[in-house]
C-alpha cells in the first residue's frame, strides 16, 4: 500500500520535429537520448514530433516548467546550440495568428494555442518555457541528421540534463535565461536583486 497518489512530474521536457525533413528531427533524436538516460523524479520526457495540438492540451495538466528541444534557426554555424527563454507571452504570436495545422505547428503556435486553452479552461501554462534549439544545415526531405547536428545532440543532452537538475528550473526562479548560444547562459537580475 502507498502514501497516496503519485504526484504529476513538474517538468515536461518535449522533443518536437519531423523525422523526415532531416535536421527539424533534431529534438526527437534529443529527447529519445535523454529518455534514455533517465530522468530525476518529477521529470517527464516525450516524443512529440509534429503532434502540436497534442502538445498544447498535455500542458493543461499542470507542468511548472516546459523544455523544448527543437531545430532553430537563427543564423549561427549548424550544429550551433542555444538556450532560449520563451516565457514572456508577450513575444508570442498572437492567439489568433496561431496556425492550427496539426501537423506544422511550431513552437511558437503551440504556446499561442496554449494561451487560448488556458484563458478558455481557467488552466494555468507553465511558468516557465525554455527551448533548447540546434541551429539546422538542411531541412530538406530525408530521414536522418546531418553530421553536425548528429554531433551536437550529446551536447544538448548535457544541457538539458543540467537544466532539469538546475534548482533555478526545477523550482521557482529568481531570474531568467537570455537566449545565447551554448555555454553561456547570462543572469538577468530579477527587481531589486543586485547587479
Amino acid at each position: 500500500m502507498t502514501g497516496g497518489p503519485t504526484p504529476r512530474p513538474h517538468t515536461l521536457v518535449a522533443g518536437v520535429g519531423n523525422i523526415f525533413l532531416g535536421d527539424d528531427g533534431f529534438g526527437v533524436e534529443a529527447a529519445r537520448r535523454l529518455a534514455g538516460q533517465g530522468c530525476p523524479a518529477g521529470v517527464e520526457v516525450a516524443d512529440i514530433g509534429i503532434r502540436g495540438v497534442h502538445l498544447a492540451y498535455r500542458l493543461l495538466d499542470g507542468y511548472d516548467t516546459l523544455v523544448l528541444l527543437d531545430a532553430t534557426a537563427r543564423g549561427g554555424e549548424p550544429g550551433t546550440l542555444y538556450l532560449i527563454d520563451a516565457t514572456d507571452p508577450a513575444g508570442r504570436l498572437s492567439p489568433g495568428g496561431a496556425a492550427l495545422d496539426g501537423h506544422r505547428m511550431s513552437p511558437d503556435a503551440v504556446l499561442a494555442l496554449l494561451d487560448t486553452l488556458c484563458a478558455g479552461t481557467g488552466a494555468v501554462p507553465p511558468r516557465r518555457t525554455l527551448v533548447v534549439g540546434c541551429e539546422p544545415a538542411t531541412v530538406e526531405e530525408g530521414i536522418g541528421l546531418s553530421p553536425p547536428v548528429a554531433g551536437a545532440v550529446p551536447g544538448a543532452v548535457r544541457m538539458v540534463g543540467d537544466l532539469i537538475r538546475d534548482e533555478a528550473v526545477a523550482r521557482p526562479a529568481p531570474h531568467a535565461v537570455r537566449p545565447s548560444p551554448v555555454g553561456r547562459r547570462e543572469h538577468l537580475p530579477s527587481p531589486g536583486e543586485q547587479p
